[in-house]
């Protein structure tokens, strides 16, 4: 049975990805952007944390190169998986002090963040995507 949608015309699954995308890609692309725009005091907490400059870059560039992918909607399901595992490191590495109740709500907020973005990998970006669209130019 043929789509009687028109191509153009969104349905309501396409507009829920979409604002499920921008969402969850909120949160990482602020992160980034407020790591990187206060980079010294970046690095002055990353090594409270014991972690390199290195590293905090590669955090940055994570968090803002996946959070653009998936707002955009191109390689969504990659940015999405490996965004997904970095909520998975975070939690298991920096947020299990569980008598500490913030840090109990960080380590399951990291974990239902990991698993939106590990239902967005497998369900893809939708219609109103980049990965979409050069998919239908590719046909």
């Amino acid at each position: 049975m043929a789509d009687s949608r028109s191509p153009v015309t969104p349905g309501a699954r396409d507009i829920a990805i979409l604002i499920g995308r921008l969402l969850l890609a909120w949160i990482f692309l602020h992160e980034g952007v407020s790591l990187a725009l206060n980079f010294s005091g970046a690095v002055e907490m990353a090594a409270q944390f014991g972690l390199s400059v290195p590293l905090l870059v590669a955090t940055i560039a994570l968090q803002i190169g996946a959070g653009l992918s998936i707002a955009g909607g191109l390689l969504t399901r990659f940015g999405a998986a490996a965004l997904g595992l970095f909520c998975v490191a975070t939690a298991t590495l920096y947020h299990t002090n569980f008598s500490d109740q913030n840090e109990l709500l960080h380590f399951e907020k990291d974990l239902a963040i990991a698993g939106g973005m590990f239902v967005l990998a497998a369900a893809g970006a939708g219609a109103l995507s980049i990965d979409h669209w050069l998919r239908s130019r590719g046909q």
